[in-house]
C-alpha cells in the first residue's frame, strides 16, 4: 500500500518549523503537517508573501497555530538572528523541514557573505541555520528534514572551493552549481545521520526531494526572481509534465513524519525515474552516500559559517 497524508499521526502539541514557505513545497508542507494539529513555525524573507502564505494555510487549516520569522538564509548574520530568536521563543522543535532554495540564476551572484548565492543559500544557509538550532534539536529528539533534488544527479562531486567566500577561480555554470548545491543538502543529511548515530542521540536526519514538482521556482528561478520567456516556457512545460506542489510536498511529508525512519533514509516520488508519483524510500547517488566527501564538506561548510557544528 502505497503512502498517502492519510497516515500521518495526529500531530497535535507537535512543532513544526520550516523555511520558505510562500509558495509551492514549503506552502503544502506547512498545509499537510498543519491539517494534522502540528503548530508551525514558518520563515520568509518576504513579510508580504508571508502574510498570504500565513492565509492560504489557514484556509485549508482553519484551527492552526502559525507564527512567522524573518530568515534571509542568503545572509549569515540574519540566520543567526534568526536561529537565535527561535531558540528564544520555543523551547521545543518536534520537526525542522529545510526547504527553502533558489534554482539557477541567470548571472553569478553572490550571498551577503560573498558565497555563490545558490551553495550560499541552498547549503551554507541552512546548514548555519541547523547548527545555530542545535541545542533546541537536541534537546528535543527532533526530526530534521532536508531537501534535496533530482539535479543532484547530475553531478559527481561538490567542488569545495565554492565553499571559499568571493572565489570566482570557477566559470559559473548555473545548472551545475545548483545541482552541486543539492548534492551538498544530501550529503550533509546523510553525514548528520551518522553524526548523530555515532554519539548515540534521538534525533533523526532524513533527506527528500520532490521529483519534477511545478512550482515558483521553476518560473522565476531561472530569471533570478523575476520573469521572461525561458523562465514562463519553462513553466509552462512543468504544468504539463510535472506533477501538482501538492504531491511535491508529499515525500517532505512523509519525510518528517513517518515513525519508521530512523534516519539516513531518502525519501522521493516511486513513479518513472522519480519523477512524480507517491512517496517512497529511494537510493541516494554513490556521490551522496560518500563519507570522505561528506567529511570534507562538513568541515569547509564550518569554515565557511566561522563555527564549529558538534554534533
Amino acid at each position: 500500500m502505497s503512502w498517502s497524508t492519510h497516515d500521518i499521526a495526529d500531530l497535535t502539541g507537535k512543532r513544526a518549523v520550516i523555511t520558505g514557505v510562500t509558495g509551492g513545497l514549503g506552502l503544502h508542507t506547512a498545509i499537510g503537517l498543519a491539517r494534522h494539529g502540528a503548530e508551525l513555525v514558518v520563515t520568509a524573507r518576504n513579510e508580504a508573501k508571508a502574510e498570504t502564505a500565513v492565509a492560504r494555510i489557514l484556509e485549508r487549516a482553519p484551527e492552526a497555530h502559525v507564527d512567522v520569522v524573518s530568515l534571509d538564509l542568503a545572509d549569515l548574520a540574519d540566520v543567526r538572528r534568526a536561529a537565535a530568536e527561535v531558540s528564544k521563543t520555543y523551547d521545543r522543535i518536534d520537526m525542522l523541514v529545510n526547504n527553502a532554495g533558489i534554482m539557477v540564476p541567470p548571472k553569478y551572484e553572490t550571498t551577503a557573505d560573498g558565497f555563490e548565492l545558490q551553495i550560499g543559500t541552498n547549503h551554507i544557509g541552512h546548514f548555519a541555520w541547523t547548527a545555530e538550532l542545535w541545542p533546541v534539536l537536541k534537546d528535543s529528539n527532533a526530526r530534521i528534514v532536508t531537501v534535496s533534488s533530482l539535479a543532484h544527479t547530475a553531478v559527481g562531486s561538490v567542488d569545495l572551493t565554492s565553499l571559499t567566500p568571493g572565489d570566482t577561480s570557477r566559470r559559473y555554470r548555473r545548472w551545475q552549481s545548483y545541482g552541486q548545491s543539492k548534492l551538498a543538502n544530501l550529503l550533509f543529511a546523510l553525514e548528520l545521520d551518522r553524526r548523530i548515530k555515532a554519539a548515540g542521540l534521538g534525533v533523526v536526519s532524513v533527506a527528500a526531494h520532490p521529483g519534477y514538482a511545478s512550482t515558483n521556482i521553476t518560473k522565476t528561478g531561472p530569471t533570478g526572481g523575476g520573469l521572461s520567456l525561458p523562465g514562463i516556457g519553462m513553466h509552462q512545460i512543468s504544468r504539463i509534465i510535472a506533477q501538482p506542489a501538492a504531491l511535491g510536498a508529499l515525500p517532505l511529508l512523509m519525510a518528517a513524519t513517518d515513525p519508521s525512519l530512523t534516519g539516513g533514509e531518502y525519501v522521493g516520488p516511486s513513479g518513472l525515474r522519480g519523477l512524480r508519483g507517491r512517496p517512497k524510500l529511494v537510493t541516494a547517488t554513490q556521490a551522496a552516500r560518500d563519507e570522505h566527501l561528506a567529511r570534507e564538506l562538513w568541515s569547509a561548510s564550518e569554515t565557511a559559517i566561522g563555527a564549529t557544528f558538534e554534533v
